[in-house]
């Protein structure tokens, strides 16, 4: 079943409000179906990315004491309202829809358009409805094949709203009803998944620390701004984040907050590291290894640290656990993105446009999830826990 630490921390605060963040990054239109089929480039660009460019084991009980009671000075996440639309229902429309609330991710996009799929469905059995939410499952996963988080999403949302036999025992529509009352609680779960994460990671953020991060993550901008928020005295080392400029635009965000912040140039880590306590990433995607798949830039990161014994900590959402185990950098699906040298390049040069790299598990010292802190050997035991 789905582990209950993130809902034990916070289901009893349901009518608070979410902390929100404020993006600076717009998010594009999306792209259209009949777009993509037109499109010729047999190596397109990640809409994932088009997207971004827009827009030790278990917790102890003392440790989800304190969470559960910082959660009540923290606001609540409200996903209960739906974008409404008069057309006729398309789960790729009602996702788009979703995704373009900059505070949400793909994957719990994903699992609202799901919700929306049983309430629109006209199925009259329980075989039918989950013959419907497995197309639009693999709708979602075929739109952009190179989001692993919005496959691990799709993935376990079909585990956990379909896997108990007493759907077998109940009329239908009683069935569809509890269905239904799975996906809008995972969806909660997900939604409340940053904040949980965010609070957990608190107790290693020390005052006069460095911390340095590569790219936006929602997740450890969220963890930094919590920090800010509760008084503790940190700064920031942000890379610059080429090819998106995604440090620059997280510099201006920790600016916003008075966090003391210095930006860097991407290959002035190892120059820089001598003054960092520890460094913070978030994840594309945590693969079975313990592993973890992200931004460009971050295995370097991870190999400079670990050579100078600094702490390579980890955050990511539990939705993002995908059942892959790569072996080597080619073992990933290519995720391409423009890359904008600002000078002209000759067009006998072949250019890197890979938008992400795979870490291997030796590198990285935790992982912050809503499902407790983990080393990296735990995380398949979690997956484990997560499909059963």
């Amino acid at each position: 079943m789905w582990r209950s630490s993130a809902s034990f921390i916070l289901d009893k605060h349901l009518n608070n409000k979410p902390i929100s963040i404020t993006h600076s990054i717009d998010s594009p239109p999306p792209p259209s179906d009949s777009m993509a089929d037109e499109n010729p480039n047999p190596n397109p660009i990640s809409a994932y990315y088009e997207t971004r460019a827009a827009h030790h084991g278990i917790v102890t009980s003392e440790w989800l004491e304190q969470a559960q009671a910082a959660v009540r000075r923290y606001p609540d996440h409200d996903c209960s309202v739906s974008p409404v639309s008069g057309r006729p229902f398309s789960v790729i429309e009602e996702f788009n829809s979703w995704r373009q609330q900059p505070d949400l991710a793909e994957a719990v996009a994903a699992i609202r358009a799901f919700a929306a799929v049983i309430r629109a469905s006209e199925a009259t059995t329980m075989m039918e409805l989950e013959i419907e939410l497995k197309k639009a499952s693999d709708t979602l996963k075929a739109w952009d094949t190179t989001s692993i988080s919005l496959t691990a999403g799709c993935d376990l949302f079909m585990r956990y709203v379909t896997r108990t036999s007493a759907l077998e025992f109940e009329d239908f529509n009683s069935a569809k009803s509890r269905v239904l009352g799975r996906a809008e609680k995972f969806g909660v779960i997900s939604c409340k998944a940053r904040r949980i994460i965010a609070i957990l990671s608190q107790d290693f953020m020390f005052d006069g620390c460095t911390i340095l991060v590569h790219g936006f993550s929602r997740v450890v901008f969220e963890i930094l701004k919590t920090s800010a928020q509760n008084k503790k005295l940190f700064r920031v080392l942000c890379t610059e984040g080429r090819p998106d400029k995604t440090g620059v635009l997280l510099a201006k965000e920790l600016a916003k907050l008075d966090i003391p912040v210095k930006l860097l140039i991407d290959s002035a880590v190892a120059y820089s590291m001598d003054e960092v306590d520890m460094v913070f990433v978030g994840a594309d995607g945590v693969v079975e290894s313990g592993g973890i798949i992200n931004m460009m830039g971050t295995y370097q990161i991870a190999l400079v640290a670990h050579s100078m014994n600094k702490p390579v900590y980890v955050a990511a959402e539990s939705y993002k656990f995908a059942r892959l185990y790569p072996l080597d950098q080619k073992d990933l699906e290519p995720a391409l993105r423009p890359n904008d040298f600002n000078v002209p390049v000759p067009p006998k040069v072949e250019v890197e446009r890979s938008a992400r790299d795979y870490t291997p598990p030796q590198y990285l010292t935790l992982l912050f999830t809503d499902l407790g802190v983990l080393t990296p050997s735990v995380v398949s035991d979690e997956l484990i826990q997560l499909y059963l």
